[in-house]
């Protein structure tokens, strides 16, 4: 006789930017190995392809994943990982008082929430007839800051996330990131500093904790984004378990 069919539960979210809601479940062992493998074998490629298919695989609403924006993304993984692992992030943070003292923090993954900044905007006036448009940054920043532990390029942040160029009653769509790299090289340090704060000020997953240096005794509270990378209690956890996945993925 064939082995039964295990019945996998079904959540549901709704996706920070759209609002809309949809349907996903946890990453099953198949998912979790290719993950694993792709983290072992530290091939960028490999690993945004494997963090893409199973970000895709997980969602049962059809969502183009590589169309979402950095903060959808990061709630998405955030939720599949709880249903998956844990509903309870585990972490260390240093204690601001001192900058040297750390302790150790326990939160629900349901207590992180999208941040959304007041007078954040994509539309930036850069001159009297020049405008950009800027769109998020996408599945393989994340995948980078996050997995593979690299710093992006600032330049090429700003290039890759150029939707278009206003120009008087003009508009431009960069044909390459080339394009764009190009373009940027040509604009004033005032103009670049402008297009900075949109990416100081975009939305991401923050989280307020309360943390008492048992050093000093003194109460501080500690905002924390979820993209951050921090530090697992444990270097080499089993790779089946929580921690090692708090670790790796960086949650």
């Amino acid at each position: 006789m064939a082995l039964p069919e295990i019945a996998t539960p079904i959540y549901t979210l709704t996706v920070p930017s759209t609002k809309k809601r949809v349907k996903y479940r946890p990453f099953l062992v198949k998912e979790q190995k290719l993950l694993i493998l792709a983290l072992e074998n530290d091939d960028q490629e490999q690993i945004l392809d494997a963090i893409t298919k199973t970000i895709q695989d997980c969602l049962i609403t059809k969502v183009k994943v590589s169309d979402l924006s950095l903060f959808d993304i990061e709630y998405l993984f955030l939720q599949i990982r709880a249903r998956s692992i844990s509903e309870e992030i585990e972490m260390k943070v240093t204690c601001q008082d001192d900058n040297e003292t750390t302790v150790d923090v326990k939160f629900m993954v349901n207590d992180v929430k999208v941040n959304f900044p007041k007078g954040h905007t994509n539309i930036i006036k850069l001159g009297d007839d020049l405008t950009i448009e800027m769109k998020y940054p996408d599945l393989e920043y994340f995948t980078k800051i996050n997995f593979i532990g690299e710093e992006p390029d600032p330049y090429e942040l700003v290039a890759k996330c150029i939707k278009r160029v206003y120009v008087g009653e003009e508009d431009y769509t960069p044909d390459s990131v080339e394009e764009s790299r190009n373009w940027v090289e040509g604009l004033t340090n005032s103009q670049f500093d402008g297009i900075q704060e949109f990416f100081e000020t975009m939305p991401s997953l923050k989280h307020v904790l309360k943390v008492k240096n048992p050093k000093t005794k003194k109460d501080k509270a500690r905002k924390k984004s979820y993209y951050a990378r921090h530090n697992a209690q444990d270097s080499s956890p089993d790779k089946l378990s929580a921690r090692y996945w708090s670790h790796k993925v960086k949650w």
